[in-house]
C-alpha cells in the first residue's frame, strides 16, 4: 500500500519556522518531522510514498534530491567535479513528490494524486501529526469493516474538532472543536478506497469537510481507536515540547 502524506499548507501558526521553509520540514531532532512520519510507515514496510507538495514544495523535493548529503559522509573533490559516499546511510523508500498546487485544499491535493496510486486502496496522513500508531492494526481494521475510509481516532486535549461514533465504530458526525478533554479527535492515519475519489469534487474541495461528512452521513467511516501518544505540531510550543522529548530519550512515536 501506498502511503499518501499532505505536505503543502502554508502552516500560519507556526510561522515563526513556516516563513523559511514548509510546516513539513520543520525539524524535531535535526530531521524534518516530515522525515518522522515516514519512518513510523517505514517500521512496518510501508516504503512507497506519494508527498503533496505546494507551498515552498521545493524544499522538500531538494531535500530528497540531496538526501545521500543529508545522512551520509562525503568528500567532494572539486579538481574533477567527484564525490566520494562513505557510511551511506540510505532508506528503502521510493518518494514520488508532486506539486499539488499552492492554494488547493486537502481534498484537492488528494485527487491530484490520484494517477500514482495505481487504482488500489492507500494511506493517507497529515505532515505534520506524530503518533505511535500501529498501522498494520489500523489497516487490519479496516479490511474487516469493508468501507470505503478508516480514520485514526484519538483523545487529546479538546482544541480539535470531535468524531461522533456509534456503537459500531462507524463515524457518524463531526462536532467543530467542542470545549473540554475527552472527545475522540480525527488523528489522521487513514486507510482508503479507491471509492474516496467519488466523494472529492476538485481543488476546493476539504477532505475534512464534504467528503467526511458525507461518508460519515452513509455510515462509511470506521474509526480506529488510538489510545497511545498522538501530538500535532501546530504551533511553535508544539513544537518545542516535541524537541524536548527528542532530547531526552522520551519521543514515544520513535518506535524504529
Amino acid at each position: 500500500m501506498k502511503v499518501v502524506i499532505l505536505a503543502g499548507g502554508f502552516g500560519t501558526r507556526l510561522s515563526e519556522e513556516t516563513v523559511l521553509k514548509p510546516k513539513p520540514m520543520v525539524e524535531i531532532g535535526g530531521k524534518p518531522i516530515l522525515w518522522h512520519i515516514m519512518k513510523i510507515y517505514s517500521k512496518y514496510g510501508f516504503n512507497e510514498f506519494i508527498i503533496c507538495l505546494g507551498y515552498k514544495g521545493y524544499i522538500i523535493k531538494e531535500f530528497f534530491a540531496n538526501y545521500f548529503l543529508h545522512q551520509s559522509d562525503v568528500t567532494i573533490d572539486l579538481s574533477n567535479n567527484k564525490i566520494e559516499i562513505h557510511n551511506n546511510s540510505s532508506e528503502p523508500w521510493k518518494v514520488t513528490l508532486v506539486d499539488t498546487g499552492e492554494n488547493t485544499m486537502t481534498g484537492g491535493r488528494i485527487l491530484r494524486v490520484r494517477e500514482y496510486i495505481n487504482k488500489k486502496s492507500f494511506l493517507l496522513t497529515y505532515g505534520d501529526g506524530l503518533g505511535n500508531i500501529n498501522i498494520p492494526d489500523v489497516v487490519k481494521l479496516h479490511n474487516q469493516s469493508k468501507k470505503i475510509a478508516t480514520v485514526t481516532a484519538t483523545q487529546p486535549s479538546g482544541r480539535f474538532g470531535a468524531l461522533k461514533i456509534n456503537n459500531e465504530n462507524i463515524v457518524t458526525g463531526f462536532q467543530e472543536k467542542p470545549a473540554g478533554d475527552g472527545s475522540w479527535v480525527n488523528a489522521g492515519f487513514f486507510v482508503l478506497e479507491q471509492d474516496i475519489f467519488n466523494y472529492i469534487q476538485d481543488d476546493s474541495t476539504m477532505f475534512e469537510r464534504t467528503p467526511l461528512q458525507r461518508l460519515a452521513q452513509e455510515r462509511q467511516l470506521k474509526a480506529y481507536y488510538h489510545k497511545g501518544f498522538w501530538m500535532p505540531m501546530d504551533k511553535l510550543s508544539d513544537k518545542n515540547e516535541l524537541e524536548k522529548m527528542w532530547n531526552e530519550n522520551n519521543a514515544p512515536w520513535k518506535i524504529w
